[in-house]
């Protein structure tokens, strides 16, 4: 059973290093472009502390060799990571990932560890550590919950990545099988609990790998902007038509300078933007005749100003 539980926990050891290593391209993209773009610091930051976390559970754990392994390996990894999101990050989200770095890294960590050796004495120690880590593991594994909510929303897996998703759980159900015949409740609970969300997510990845997008949901921010803009300009124009016909004289005028709607005038002073905020939606003088003429509603007369 040692032997069986020794060549799972080296199989455990080789998948969670898979997953730790995932992000190697994403940095190798980052120091490429020297700059972090939209990535975000957080997951390198969290993963870190309970790498380091579980690195020190295993130090503590009789037996926790193959802990010690996987996890001070992934730390490392975790260390390089961050310290390049540092160099490249954008001043203002450098100091916010430094400021997280120092909580979450440096003085909680610190403070797990302080307690720990100085304060807890025993079992307790084991029992303390091992809880503080089981709950970080089962927020690792509970974060790509956001994904799965998209993918249900928006019916597409573009979101949520297979192959992440797939070592995830296989990395869950390997050391779920390793806790089981080493009877260790710590790491066994958190990845039981992965390894279910894991399957979830290959389940959803299965329905909805061939299910094209709902249209409302693969149109871009720009696409939306556009056809809300083209929207308003449309409401103004009819608005503009609708005074014509009801006014002699504005049809009148409309012959005399040859067009009822100066398009020339409203590309040139408006973008689109401005449009939807400016009062010439709701003033249908100032749409005709542009923001340079009063308009005299009483005599029908217009002069610039």
């Amino acid at each position: 059973m040692a032997s069986l539980s020794f060549i799972i926990g080296l199989i455990g050891n080789i998948i969670s290093l898979l997953v730790f290593a995932s992000p190697i391209g994403t940095f190798m993209r980052v120091v490429k472009k020297k700059s972090t773009e939209n990535y975000k610091a957080i997951p390198y930051i969290t993963t870190l502390l309970s790498t380091s976390l579980w690195t020190f559970y295993g130090l503590l754990k009789p037996g926790g060799l193959l802990i010690v392994t996987v996890n001070a390996a992934g730390a490392v990894l975790q260390f390089v990571y961050v310290t390049l999101f540092l160099i490249y990050a954008p001043k203002n989200i450098k100091v916010k990932s430094m400021k997280l770095v120092g909580i979450f890294d440096v003085f909680f960590l610190g403070t797990v560890i302080g307690v720990a050796l100085g304060a807890i004495h025993g079992s307790l120690r084991l029992t303390i550590v091992g809880i503080i880590c089981a709950v970080l593991t089962i927020g690792m594994y509970a974060a790509p919950l956001s994904s799965m909510r998209m993918v249900v929303k928006t019916k597409s897996v573009e979101y949520m990545p297979f192959l992440l998703s797939f070592f995830l759980f296989l990395n869950a159900g390997v050391w779920s099988v390793y806790a089981l015949l080493v009877k260790d409740y710590y790491v066994g609970v958190p990845n039981a609990i992965g390894f279910v969300l894991g399957s979830a997510q290959l389940i959803l990845y299965t329905i909805y790998k061939n299910k094209s997008p709902s249209p409302s949901s693969t149109k871009s921010n720009e696409e939306r902007e556009e056809e809300g803009s083209t929207n308003l300009i449309k409401n103004a124009i009819e608005m503009q038509q609708g005074h014509d016909k009801d006014d002699p004289k504005s049809i009148n005028r409309s012959l005399h300078k040859g067009s009822s709607l100066p398009k020339s005038s409203i590309s040139r002073q408006y973008t689109v933007n401005k449009l939807a905020k400016t009062r010439s939606l709701c003033n249908p003088y100032e749409l005709r005749y542009g923001p340079d003429h009063d308009y005299d509603v009483e005599n029908g007369r217009s002069s610039a100003q």
